[in-house]
């Protein structure tokens, strides 16, 4: 403890020393240190007594945040003026990770972030532990969405990710004698340093109500509930590029019409706030449980809160680019990529917006639409795809289920007039399953039967798609399925967490090109065989390794053998088949070695 405090009055110090200046684009270590010693000062959020680690690491995002903010503002005017066609991809998760490290990796900032720090007192490394992970997914599908707009980023590509601001994302996990323990995630318990709210970006969405005709013949979903959908940017900067794009998380709020003041002065506390309290639960937990027809609906609303705030925002910015502009345009100027099939009312939301509030007949909305959306699917176990109550989607979203079963008359219309042969299996490939024991909208059909192009996510992922389960609408469409490969980020999974290893794929290669071109790689197979590389490697992965069982020592105590083959699995342990057969694995290797 006194160690502690004696350390904490020694940054103070250190940072008493440092000039309080804004150098919001400043490169040389003096000048960061000035800055992020003007955020302590000029942008607090804890006492003003305090530089420890923690409050260290709030200003030095703040300081880095100030250099994206610039190259965010630059790259949205560049696309704005430029107008080009633009991809917006949409998906439940976005598995961030930590933002600093990787911030200041891609602006090629590091070392002098790190100088900067040590000036303050304070070690990079530590004040990055601080960060709090932005666990908005689960696993895999959440981590393709942001490696997507990481690779986006750094190839200069006019992007846009959207997704869900989860209050509270992936579980944090304890391992107790007990055994698993679960709690809540806490990634906005204080505030997120990289987040700007857009008080100005905020739509309503509606849920429930009724469908109205009017005397023309239009429709017009009515009445329901509506709450207000605002809009939270996130900077995802490219590696070594002025390119900054967006990840825009939408929030639920109710307005304060919403909030009856005569209920709440008479005592009727949560009859006051109701809608309040239902808006709130839309973005509160990632996957909440949906074994009740509550929790169903929950999950149905996120789904379609997510979607209508992303197209209403798309359509706008559509409109406000170009004044005067034809819809036919819109295919041409937008791309909305569906991640799995949870984005998928994508699609009839689109249709509506485009009949009910802009007035285009049926024909021109799909056409619109079809050249629109794309798809990846994720899955190839039938039991794995999506499928929603058909009751459960009427109560909802009523306007949309109108929608969803004409594309799939029209869609069995077409089929039987042009492709007789295929009408035995009109059953297994259209929209909705009438089974009156449970029926349900196939929501993957509805993604292959709309979209443009479809895509897996390995070469014989898409192979099975394309041979088994989507292998009647390849007849249908021979050029619809593709292939798209998952891939990592090299910066984040390589270059900035393993920088030993890094610098010794550098020197061999004697270029860095390969972080961005990973073929370069190949590279290395001339030095297989070579000792010195050998000797190097091996250097680099014990230092990883000692630098892995310090870490352990710290955090548990328990002391580990640098020496050990280490299998590491950086990933909270859940229900996954995955994970525990690489933990069988693991006991395998070790019971055989202790036979050898």
């Amino acid at each position: 403890m006194a160690d502690a405090k004696a350390n904490g009055k020694n940054e103070a110090a250190k940072l008493a020393k440092i000039p309080a200046a804004a150098n919001p684009l400043a490169n040389e270590p003096s000048a960061i240190a000035s800055n992020i010693s003007y955020h302590v000062q000029y942008s607090p959020h804890f006492s003003p007594t305090k530089f420890e680690p923690e409050q260290a690491f709030f200003a030095t995002a703040e300081s880095v945040r100030d250099r994206l903010i610039q190259q965010w503002n630059e790259t949205y005017h560049h696309f704005n003026k430029v107008d080009p066609k633009q991809t917006y991809y949409l998906s439940m998760e976005f598995l961030q990770g930590r933002t600093l490290t990787n911030a200041i990796g891609s602006l090629d900032i590091q070392n002098a972030y790190a100088d900067a720090l040590n000036n303050l007192g304070h070690v990079l490394e530590e004040i990055a532990e601080q960060e709090k992970d932005a666990a908005l997914g689960n696993g895999g599908l959440g981590r393709l969405a942001s490696c997507f707009l990481d690779s986006m980023a750094t190839l200069n590509l006019p992007a846009w990710g959207y997704g869900l601001r989860y209050r509270y994302g992936l579980f944090k996990q304890k391992i107790t004698k007990q055994g698993q323990e679960e709690v809540a995630e806490d990634w906005l318990e204080k505030f997120s340093p990289w987040e700007v709210v857009r008080h100005d970006v905020v739509f309503p969405v509606r849920f429930f109500g009724s469908v109205m005709v009017n005397p023309n013949g239009t429709r017009k979903w009515v009445g329901g509930e509506v709450v207000q959908a605002v809009a939270y940017d996130i900077p995802i900067p490219g590696y070594k590029t002025k390119n900054t794009i967006s990840l825009r998380l939408w929030d639920a709020k109710a307005s304060a019409e919403d909030f009856n003041l005569f209920q709440f002065n008479d005592g009727q506390y949560e009859s006051a706030a109701q809608l309040h309290s239902r808006a709130q639960q839309i973005c509160a937990v990632l996957y909440p449980g949906d074994s009740t027809e509550e929790g169903k609906l929950l999950r149905l609303k996120q789904q379609f809160f997510l979607c209508s705030a992303s197209l209403q925002d798309m359509i706008l910015r559509f409109k406000e680019r170009k004044s005067g502009r034809q819809w036919s345009e819109f295919p041409s100027k937008v791309a909305v990529q569906l991640n799995d099939t949870h984005p998928t009312l994508a699609i009839p939301e689109l249709m509506r917006l485009l009949m009910d509030e802009e007035g285009l007949g049926w024909d021109e909305a799909w056409d619109i639409t079809t050249r629109t959306v794309a798809y990846t699917n994720h899955t190839v176990l039938p039991e794995a795809l999506e499928k929603w109550s058909q009751a459960v989607m009427w109560k909802l979203l009523p306007r949309h289920m109108e929608i969803i079963e004409e594309i799939d008359k029209r869609f069995i219309a077409m089929v039987r007039s042009t492709r007789s042969d295929l009408e035995s299996k009109i059953p297994s490939m259209c929209i909705l399953d009438n089974n009156p024991k449970k029926p349900v909208v196939r929501m993957a059909n509805l993604c292959v039967v709309s979209a443009h192009t479809v895509n897996g996510v390995a070469q014989l992922h898409s192979d099975i798609l394309k041979a088994d389960l989507f292998a009647d609408y390849v007849s249908l469409w021979p050029n619809k399925l593709q292939n798209k490969t998952n891939g990592i980020t090299p910066r984040r999974w390589l270059r900035f967490c393993n920088p030993e290893l890094s610098k010794i794929i550098t020197k061999w290669l004697k270029t860095d090109q390969w972080v961005t071109n990973l073929d370069l790689l190949v590279g290395l197979r001339q030095f297989a065989d070579n000792t010195e590389l050998q000797a190097e490697w091996e250097s680099a992965k014990m230092a990883s390794k000692k630098h892995l069982a310090d870490y352990i020592w710290r955090v548990t105590g328990v002391t580990i053998d640098p020496n050990s083959l280490f299998d590491i699995q950086v990933k909270r342990i859940h229900e996954y088949k995955r994970q525990l057969l690489n933990i069988l694995g693991a006991i395998y290797r070790y019971k055989k070695l202790k036979v050898l």
